[in-house]
Parts: structure tokens; sequence; C-alpha cells
């Protein structure tokens, strides 16, 4: 009896489970989804819906778009995502879709085998440039007669704002370098990092990073100093700039060398400037000596030497004769010992 009763519950529930799925001039759909919505951060883009819940059953859904142009000039043509079409979540990334900072629609359907659903369109048209203080100054395009206003098309116009956020950065000191590290958010980003020493008057300087994700010198602190850093996003595309970030400030210690440090070192470097050359001399004429020594020839050996000179060089009587004293050479043609009497 028990047994009955659950089976007969199951029955029932699996029946009412099936519900949504009506039959509609004899053929069955599903429901279409609900509740589409896109959430944008840092210019990716989620398109978002709520599930259609068959139990026992893998729903699959489509997801298509329309840019500007297709919705005014060719309203028949959608296109479909290059990631989502079909997709199991209930979710689709569309970033890759959206390319233009232009209104884009989005509809979504659910499948289940042969069975499909109605189509779901996003109430208002996504812009990833999208607040509701730019739509008064977004120029309308010239559309075809019996349209609807642009004006109107564009009033309440979007079911989720783009948002931008500060990236999140690393401060390291590499000495009294001051280093940082910005998170990578892609291409389209640009960070504009201001740093500043903290104290009256200081001068905020910035400097603009073109890419995360890469240690960036800012500059060189002063020891004992606080250095600040702040930094936020720009996007060129939609020419839009996040808020700036919390501010975070790094302090390097007094590490000074002390004064006698100091002119020890001035001390030393000046002995070894003087030294070095004065040891290179002395050591050029101890070597000098002992290779090529200079020895004096007796009186004896010097005086047949001259004469051996004067004999075969007559010139050499020019020569200075200091270490003969006073004594000349006689003509080269008869020699006599200059000292004789």
């Amino acid at each position: 009896m028990v047994l009955e009763e659950i089976e007969t519950s199951l029955i029932m529930w699996f029946s009412y489970a099936l519900i949504p799925c009506l039959l509609v001039d004899g053929v069955a759909v599903l429901p279409a989804p609900q509740n589409l919505s896109v959430q944008s951060t840092n210019m990716k883009h989620v398109l978002t819906w709520g599930p259609v819940i068959v139990p026992g059953e893998i729903i699959h859904y489509s997801v298509e778009y329309q840019g500007e142009y297709e919705s005014l000039y060719m309203s028949h043509i959608w296109i479909p995502s290059s990631w989502c079409s079909p997709t199991q979540g209930p979710e689709c990334d569309i970033t890759d879709d959206i390319t233009a900072t232009v209104p884009y629609s989005l509809r979504v359907r659910a499948t289940l085998g042969s069975l499909t659903s109605a189509w779901s369109t996003l109430k208002h048209p996504f812009n990833r440039n999208a607040s509701k203080a730019l739509l008064s100054s977004l120029p309308c395009p010239q559309q075809p007669p019996l349209q609807e206003p642009c004006s109107l098309r564009r009033s309440g116009f979007f079911s989720a704002s783009a948002i931008l956020t500060p990236p999140g950065m690393e401060i390291t000191k590499d000495g009294f370098h001051l280093v940082i590290k910005l998170e990578d958010l892609g291409p389209q980003f640009e960070f504009f990092v201001a740093y500043w020493k903290r104290e009256p008057g200081a001068k905020e300087h910035v400097k603009m990073v073109r890419h995360g994700g890469i240690p960036v010198h800012l500059e060189t602190m002063e020891p004992g100093a606080a250095h600040c850093v702040k930094v936020r996003t720009f996007v060129k595309a939609i020419g839009r700039h996040s808020a700036f970030s919390q501010t975070e400030c790094v302090k390097v210690q007094g590490e000074t060398l002390p004064l006698a440090l100091a002119l020890f070192s001035f001390v030393g470097f000046m002995l070894i400037l003087v030294a070095v050359p004065l040891s290179v001399w002395k050591m050029g004429r101890l070597l000098r000596h002992s290779c090529c020594p200079v020895v004096m020839l007796p009186d004896t050996l010097a005086f047949r030497l001259r004469q051996q000179l004067y004999h075969w060089l007559p010139w050499v009587s020019s020569l200075p004769t200091a270490d003969l004293g006073t004594c000349q050479p006689p003509n080269h043609k008869t020699f006599h010992h200059p000292c004789e009497k």
C-alpha cells in the first residue's frame, strides 16, 4: 500500500514538472528563458538568464545578437554568439561579440532535442559604455520611417550599466626604489598611477602604465620618508576611467652611513690612489737595476778604450771628456799620450 502511494506521488510530481512543456497547436514547446540581464565589469560582458528546468533532461541555449545597424536596417538578421550557440549553462560571455560602442540587442532561447522555446529578448539594448548620463549625448542615426524614435528606444536604456573598477596593485621596495605591479586586465586598459611623498605641500606625480602584470619603477625613495600610491584604470575605446583605488603607503627606514665610516672610506680611497702609482714606479726602478745594472769601468780600461776610439773614429775627439779630466787627445795622425811631458 505504501509503495503504491509513493509510486502515485512520483507520477503526479513528474506530471506537474512537465506542465511547462505545453502543447501549442499540437506541437510541444519549451518555456522561454526569463530575467535576461547583462553584467559588465572591466570590459567583460556576461549575459545571464533564469534556467529552464525539466527534470532528468539537459537544456541547451542559443544566444544571438544584433548591432545597432542590423536593428535599424536589417531587423530580420540576428548573429549567433561566437561562444554560446549552443551552451548548457544559464549564462554567456559575450565580450568577443560586443566589439563597438553601440547598442546591442540580445536574445536567448532554450532547446531540448527537437523542442525549442520562443526567443526571449533583453528588455533594453546593451552598450558597453552604458550609463544613463551618456544617453542624451549619444547621437541618433538616421532611421527609416515608421520606426520607433531613437530617444524613446534609449529611455531606460540599460538593464545593467558597464562598471570599471580600480586594478589590484602590489607595492614593493627594492632597496630605495619604489616598484609597483598592477593587475593585468587586458590590452584595452591603461593605468594612471599617482604617487607622492607623504609630507605637507608634497607634489603629486602621475605616471601612465600601458600594460599590467609587469613591475614598474616609480621613483627613488628618501630614507625615513613615507611614499604613497593610488591608481585608476582608463579604457580608451569607451573614453571612461574608474575611480582611484585606496591609497597605500610604504616607508624605508633610515639607513644612512655613519660619518666616520664615510670619512674612512674616503681616506682609504685617497691612499690607494697615491700608493698604487708609487708602487708601480718603485717596482719599475727595482726591475731596471736588477736586469741592467750600471757598472763603472776602471780608469785604465776607460783610458785604453778612449784611445782606440780616437784612433779609429777621429770625430770622437769632439765628445765630452769629463771622465779623463783635462787631458785632450792628440792629433789623430800621430798619437801621444795627452798627459806626457
